[in-house]
């Protein structure tokens, strides 16, 4: 029953990135570009995942568990590291210059766009590198 749930999820958000021009890179451009053809509509898609996301969590919170799960999967760190803010900056740069970020690139890849043909390999061998880098023991300093 999970992965159908599962499936069911990843195919509504997908549809809905769809639906709304998220799949679109040039439209997710033209959002960026506030000071040329700026293009404020996916601040309506943003309020609207905002609202949602806001109701969504006060109500799997008022359950003691999840439907399919024995416990919330809550992450426990909150530190703010190096790693996580170069993470964001890489994920941003990359954003900003392709107007992907990967559930968009993933939906928009059916359109086989040249953009996402070259967008999907460099992000798959940026996440093969950085679990690569971080899962490799750190070098021994020489003295």
């Amino acid at each position: 029953m999970r992965p159908i749930l599962g499936f069911l999820a990843g195919l509504v958000f997908g549809l809905g990135l769809i639906l709304s021009g998220m799949s679109n890179p040039a439209k997710v451009l033209n959002f960026l570009d506030i000071f040329g053809a700026w293009d404020p509509s996916l601040a309506f898609v943003m309020g609207g995942a905002v609202v949602t996301t806001f109701l969504g969590y006060r109500l799997a919170w008022r359950r003691p568990a999840p439907v399919l799960l024995p416990d919330f999967d809550i992450p426990r760190r909150g530190a703010i590291d190096t790693p996580l803010l170069a993470g964001a900056a890489l994920f941003g740069i990359g954003w900003g210059l392709g107007g992907f970020c990967p559930g968009p690139a993933w939906t928009a890849l059916p359109l086989a766009a040249p953009g996402t043909l070259v967008f999907i390999p460099a992000m798959l061998a940026g996440i093969w590198a950085g679990r690569r880098l971080k899962s490799s023991p750190a070098p021994a300093l020489r003295s």
